[in-house]
């Protein structure tokens, strides 16, 4: 039966198709793998043991099983998105206990598409922090069970790191994707802006959030992100020469990326440059402005989130981000700043496809209790180690974490490709030549 868990994707949905596996055995072997290894992990707050069973039975009743991209693919959902009958706590006490009458429409996408939804991730309070833990579970990297997983979709990250589902839907505001997919060594990708539907919280963070999917392989993403899009999933495309900019200097003024981040960078240029594209040093003209920017958008977010939650149940970090997000919530909301930093760095996309830079600055913190300690302290330690993601949230262009090599304590190192509007094909198309070139240990040495 455990054979199963640990397959990709791709591989189970086509077993499934061919009527190889039933989806109840894939099914039934992933809740094995849950039930064995997320008390070292914490990666759900809520599995859905007898209801994912009887929906694998559903997925094998159905007459289009034979055309199904994702035919019998157990999937963990992120709690801040809703899941028919079940509640979406957000990492909360302050949110409601009640089912969810619908699904969301990118939940209600993957199990159209034959996906058996397993159980729903652990999240930081209100998705604000790059650290999963709180009232529900602590989200604990697989690779190194003594840091976090990232956030703020740290509990999917680490579900699928540790091999209990091969895919998982997160979302992503200020990098919440690319953090842990980065931390746990798994393709994270953030689509552009539009491309899958939002509608997270009040607002999607005045639209700077996104829907997308986290997986070990090229081709799960590719598969995952076509499932969520609405689209038709295509195989890998033939290589096209691109011009590629690496750039190892923070976004964030007075934040210093560390050497064995910086060195990820430099080797995954030097790997694609070997591959024909055409790589150069550039660094984008971030404005002086953009920390200030990135913190007027990120709590102001979490005030819109806040608004309709008994302060006295949220955590202390929450209460004070969202505090101080609310001075900020009239100035942000017109998306002047985010206006301006578009018309900065478009000049440098109209001369390179794709920005190629470290996705990390640092080793992720410890696994702790993050959510009890002071605010201040909080944003400083987030914004240490995951200042490269927040740019790309306030432009609304594609970015993706691609794992690349290892760093000194042995977890997965990580690199960042960033694109122009309507670029994540040809981020996928180079994250894939990187997998090839480099390839990856797809999972956790758990058992």
């Amino acid at each position: 039966m455990t054979s199963w868990a640990g397959r990709t994707a791709a591989e189970i949905a086509a077993a499934v198709r061919e009527k190889r596996v039933g989806p109840r055995e894939v099914v039934a072997a992933h809740l094995a793998r849950i039930e064995r290894l997320d008390a070292r992990v914490g990666a759900f707050r809520k599995v859905r043991a007898a209801a994912a069973l009887a929906e694998a039975d559903e997925v094998a009743a159905r007459a289009d099983l034979a055309e199904l991209p994702l035919a019998g693919v157990p999937v963990a959902v992120k709690d801040n998105l809703a899941v028919r009958g079940e509640s979406t706590r957000n990492g909360s006490a302050a949110t409601p206990d009640t089912p969810a009458d619908e699904d969301h429409v990118t939940v209600a996408r993957l199990r159209a598409a034959g996906a058996v939804v397993v159980g729903l991730t652990n999240v930081p309070e209100l998705c604000v922090f790059g650290t999963t833990e709180g009232v529900h579970g602590t989200a604990r990297n697989p690779w190194d069970p003594t840091r976090t997983a990232g956030g703020s979709s740290g509990g999917s990250a680490a579900a699928v790191a540790a091999g209990m589902v091969p895919i998982a839907l997160g979302n992503d505001g200020m990098g919440s994707l690319r953090i842990p997919a980065a931390n746990c060594g798994l393709i994270g990708l953030k689509p552009g802006f539009g491309t899958v539907p939002a509608d997270i919280g009040h607002g999607d963070w005045f639209g700077m959030s996104e829907n997308g999917p986290l997986a070990t392989t090229v081709g799960d993403a590719r598969l995952m992100f076509a499932v969520l899009a609405g689209t038709e999933a295509g195989g890998a495309p033939e290589p096209v020469t691109r011009t590629v900019a690496l750039s190892v200097r923070s976004p964030l003024a007075g934040v210093t990326i560390s050497r064995p981040h910086r060195a990820a960078a430099r080797e995954a240029g030097a790997l694609l440059a070997g591959a024909g594209h055409r790589v150069r040093r550039a660094d984008p003209s971030y404005p002086v402005w953009l920390g200030t920017t990135s913190l007027a958008h990120w709590t102001a977010g979490t005030a819109v989130d806040a608004e309709d939650l008994d302060p006295r149940r949220l955590a202390p970090r929450t209460r004070v981000h969202a505090a101080v997000g609310r001075r900020f919530v009239e100035s942000v909301r017109g998306g002047a700043r985010r206006a301006q930093l578009r018309e900065r760095l478009e000049p440098f996309f109209a001369e390179h496809d794709v920005l190629l830079t470290p996705a990390l600055a640092r080793r992720s913190p410890a696994a702790a209790e993050w959510h009890k300690r002071g605010w201040l302290r909080n944003v400083l330690v987030n914004t240490a180690y995951s200042p490269m993601t927040p740019p790309w949230n306030l432009t609304g262009w594609p970015a993706m974490a691609v794992p690349f090599g290892t760093l000194p304590s042995g977890v997965p190192a990580a690199v960042q490709l960033v694109g122009r509007p309507g670029s994540e094909a040809v981020l996928l198309e180079l994250a894939g030549q990187l997998e090839e070139l480099r390839p990856w240990n797809r999972t956790a040495p758990l058992d």
